[in-house]
């Protein structure tokens, strides 16, 4: 299957949100947090973004 620009953009936060768990759950450092924590808005845009891209690459393992 091709993949397109949303595709790529979704896959590539998922991958930065589970990257950023498991510093979470091994070292407690939280890198989103680390450099963006200054601009909290910005921060939690990232969250909802990856969060976002969670449910769109759900959605297409079960439309695959």
């Amino acid at each position: 299957m091709e993949r397109n620009w949303l595709s790529w953009i979704t896959i590539i936060l998922v991958i930065v949100g589970a990257l950023n768990w498991g510093l979470v759950g091994i070292f407690d450092f939280n890198l989103v947090s680390a450099i963006f924590g200054a601009v909290m808005w910005l921060e939690n845009l990232i969250y909802i973004l990856v969060g976002l891209s969670g449910i769109v690459e759900l959605a297409m393992l079960f439309k695959k």
